[in-house]
């Protein structure tokens, strides 16, 4: 029986080997230096930047910018080189073969819009997770859910929405949003 368990642990390694868990790309991070190009996204798409990434062989490693505060769009950094992250809140950033992933699961849905049912809105602080927007809706008894908009987007500051009823989700990159009730 030791032999079926320790043939069992061996073949799992070597598919480990063989078929490595695909390659992510890391929200929150930035990978400064060694660009050799770059150019403006105009969908402000971090999936945009991983694609051209891939399209071109020099490419070893990007860097997508979100669209700041003063209306500066979207910006892809390709790199000939794979730089160290560092962690910074503005950007999303991978080497050649990671896919752009946002976090599933739990009550937060990142590239999500929850577009209608708006019974009010405000000005936010800048944050990556829509936290205080969840937090905002989570305190008003008529709020069902919500949705955080990056500052950059559509102006620039960064807005809370809060909703008196759930809408279908639709991928939009600009935005974060949650079901509360």
């Amino acid at each position: 029986m030791r032999w079926f368990v320790a043939l069992i642990v061996c073949c799992l390694l070597a598919a480990s080997v063989f078929f490595p868990a695909p390659a992510v790309a890391q929200t929150g991070f930035d990978r400064p230096g060694s660009d050799y190009t770059n150019f403006v996204v105009r969908s402000g798409d971090p999936a945009a930047c991983a694609l051209r990434c891939e399209r071109e062989g020099r490419c070893r490693a990007w860097t997508f910018s979100y669209p700041q505060a003063n209306n500066v769009a979207a910006v892809c950094w390709l790199k000939n080189k794979v730089p160290p992250r560092v962690e910074s809140t503005c950007c999303v950033s991978g080497v050649r073969g990671a896919a752009v992933r946002e976090p599933k699961g739990g009550p937060i849905e990142f590239s999500i819009d929850r577009a209608g049912g708006d019974m009010r809105n405000f000005e936010v602080t800048p944050d990556t997770s829509g936290q205080a927007c969840a937090d905002a809706c989570k305190a008003d008894a008529k709020c069902r859910a919500w949705s955080y908009e990056r500052p950059g987007y559509f102006g620039s500051a960064a807005r809370c929405f809060l909703k008196d009823k759930v809408t279908a989700p639709r991928r939009r990159p600009c935005c974060i949003s949650g079901v509360v009730r």
